[in-house]
C-alpha cells in the first residue's frame, strides 16, 4: 500500500504525478492519493472578496484562519475543482478513481480546536472562532472497501469534527493518518521543492535521509514555511508504523517512482 500526498502550491506538476501513478497502477500497485489546493484557494478567496488570513502559533507553525465562509470556499476548491480535476485526469489514464473529502462517510474526523494561542507581533493572544482541527480517526473500512472493489480513492480535507462540523485540517498530517490506518509501506509527500534543504532555497543542499529521532531538530534548524508541518506529519506517520516517508519533488518526469527509488528526503524509524 502506497499513500501519495500532492501539495497545493502553484509550482506543482500534477500531470506528472497522475501519469506516474497511472503507470504504477498498471503494474498492480495500490495507492490512495491525498491532495491539497492552497494556491487555488488563495486565488478564489481574493477574487470573491474574502482574502486569506494566516495565523502563527506560539510554537512557530503557520495555519490558515478558517471561518465559515472560508470553509465554504475550501469545499469549492478542494472538494470541487481540484478533487474532480484529479479524478478526471486519472480516469483518462485508465485509473478508476473516486473522489472523497474527509466529510464523506466520516472519512476523516477529529476534535475542533477550542482555542489557538497565536503570536500577534510582540503579543500572544487567543483565537476561539477558528474552524480547524487535527485528524484523529480515519474510516479505514471505507477506504478498504473501495480499494477491494477496484476503486482508487482521491482524498482531500476538510475533515469532520466530533460535532459533525466541517473543519480545516492539514493535508500532510491527514495523509500521515491515512497511511498509518492502512498500514502503508510508504508515504510520499510531493511539493515544489526537492525535499528538506539545509540552506533554503539552495536545492543543492538537499538532506537525503533522516532518522525519526533527527526530525525535530532538523525541523527547528532547517525547515522553512510549510516544510515544518510536512516534517511533523512525516514523524507522526513513522511513529504510527508507516515504513518510510519521502519528501520529494513533483517537478520531475516520474516524481513518485523517483521518490520510491531514493530521490528527495527519506525518513525512516
Amino acid at each position: 500500500m502506497l499513500i501519495v500526498k500532492a501539495g497545493g502550491a502553484s509550482g506543482m506538476d500534477l500531470e506528472a504525478v497522475c501519469s506516474d501513478l497511472a503507470d504504477l497502477h498498471r503494474e498492480g500497485r495500490r495507492f490512495v492519493l491525498v491532495h491539497g489546493g492552497s494556491h487555488e484557494l488563495n486565488l478564489l478567496s481574493e477574487q470573491l472578496g474574502h482574502p486569506p488570513r494566516f495565523l502563527t502559533s506560539v510554537s512557530g507553525y503557520t495555519s490558515r484562519y478558517t471561518d465559515r465562509r472560508t470553509i465554504e470556499l475550501f469545499e469549492m476548491v478542494y472538494c470541487g475543482k481540484t478533487n474532480k480535476g484529479l479524478v478526471e485526469r486519472l480516469q483518462k489514464l485508465g485509473v478508476n478513481a473516486l473522489g472523497l473529502s474527509g466529510i464523506d462517510g466520516r472519512l476523516l474526523s477529529g476534535k475542533r480546536k477550542a482555542a489557538l494561542r497565536i503570536q500577534d507581533g510582540a503579543k500572544t493572544r487567543i483565537v476561539r472562532d477558528d474552524l480547524s482541527g487535527k485528524v484523529e480517526q480515519v474510516n479505514h473500512g471505507l477506504l478498504t472497501l473501495l480499494l477491494d472493489a477496484g476503486y482508487t480513492p482521491v482524498v482531500c480535507p476538510p475533515a469532520l469534527s466530533t460535532e459533525s462540523q466541517a473543519i480545516n485540517t492539514d493535508g500532510d498530517r491527514a495523509a500521515a493518518r491515512i497511511a498509518a490506518a492502512l498500514g502503508a509501506e510508504a508515504l510520499v509527500i510531493l511539493s515544489d521543492v526537492p525535499g528538506l534543504l539545509r540552506e533554503f532555497p539552495d536545492e543543492r543542499t538537499l538532506i537525503p535521509a533522516l532518522r525519526a529521532d533527527q526530525v525535530e531538530s532538523a525541523a527547528r534548524d532547517f525547515a522553512e514555511g510549510r516544510m515544518r508541518v510536512k516534517l511533523l506529519g512525516a514523524l507522526e506517520a513513522i511513529q504510527d508504523g508507516v515504513g518510510r516517508v519521502i519528501l520529494a519533488d513533483s517537478r520531475t518526469p516520474r516524481p513518485v517512482r523517483s521518490a520510491l527509488a531514493g530521490a528527495g528526503t527519506t525518513i525512516t524509524p
